[in-house]
């Protein structure tokens, strides 16, 4: 079979939401596919600092950050942090409604210092709120707001209590960002991410295979939740998780098992990877 360039999503789909530990099935096929001389990518909003620990397991490269960071190997295709101007409007919209915020640097996390006791009482639902509740409990380096230091931020984590906080940023601020709000809504809290229409991961899963030389028609996506929509819109083969969306099931070509019950293995095999 030709060789295939694999996008892998973490939370949901590599990985149990908000740990840093594939199932060790998970791990063997990635190894075992690129054996075969297929390549495999991590394609995930995460930015570089809080997917870095999963490096270890030798990655072909990364689509971090929503798209706004995309490197092969040791080389950086693209680099697209927000402007000034852009986190300041963006920051004070959501601010003055109520809007809990996390902001993403390459290198760090920092998020407002109330957000953690929002979501202690906030219901469970999705599998980013589950990282996030998990990152900020076992303290994986999201610092609180007030030590930003100006550094360029690529990406804006939301959550709030109902869609009118949203509005007036939406208003001011939709030309310029995607509001990927989650289909999986915890029980009172909205949550999800704004992110620049620069970039997504489709664009980002386009450039990696456009520079290591593979057609579309020969790259696999795995998602698990509406933030990887971008991603299983333009590859050759889509899959999602069955712990996932709904609606991204639905647009999927393919349905693997749960994170938990060796999905990315079973799939790794029905698709000949291994």
């Amino acid at each position: 079979m030709n060789k295939k360039l694999i996008f892998l999503d973490i939370d949901g789909t590599l990985t149990p939401s908000g740990t840093n530990t594939p199932p060790d099935s998970a791990v063997d096929a990635v190894k075992r596919a690129q054996a075969r001389g297929h390549k495999v990518f991590l394609c995930t909003g995460r930015n570089l600092d809080m997917l870095s620990p999963l490096l270890r397991y030798g990655f072909d490269g990364v689509v971090a950050s929503a798209g706004g960071y995309v490197t092969a190997g040791d080389r950086v295709l693209f680099d697209c942090p927000m402007t000034d101007f852009q986190l300041e409007k963006a920051m004070r919209l959501l601010g003055e409604n109520g809007v809990f915020r996390t902001i993403e640097a390459k290198d760090a996390t920092f998020g407002d210092e109330n957000l953690g006791e929002f979501l202690a009482n906030a219901g469970d639902g999705n599998s980013e709120l589950v990282r996030w509740r998990k990152a900020l409990a076992e303290k994986l380096n999201i610092r609180p707001m007030g030590e930003y230091d100006g550094r360029p931020i690529y990406k804006v984590v939301i959550m709030c209590l109902d869609w009118s906080q949203l509005e007036p940023a939406k208003a001011e601020l939709e030309r310029e960002f995607d509001f990927c709000i989650q289909d999986l809504a915890a029980r009172g809290c909205l949550n999800g991410e704004l992110i620049n229409r620069k970039f997504n991961k489709g664009t980002g899963v386009k450039l990696a295979a456009e520079t290591l030389g593979f057609s579309m028609e020969d790259t696999i996506g795995f998602g698990d939740s509406m933030n990887d929509l971008d991603m299983i819109k333009v590859v050759g083969t889509s899959v999602c998780m069955e712990n996932g969306s709904p609606q991204l099931k639905a647009m999927s070509d393919m349905v693997c098992p749960s994170v938990e019950n060796n999905g990315l293995a079973d799939a790794f095999i029905k698709l000949g990877l291994i």
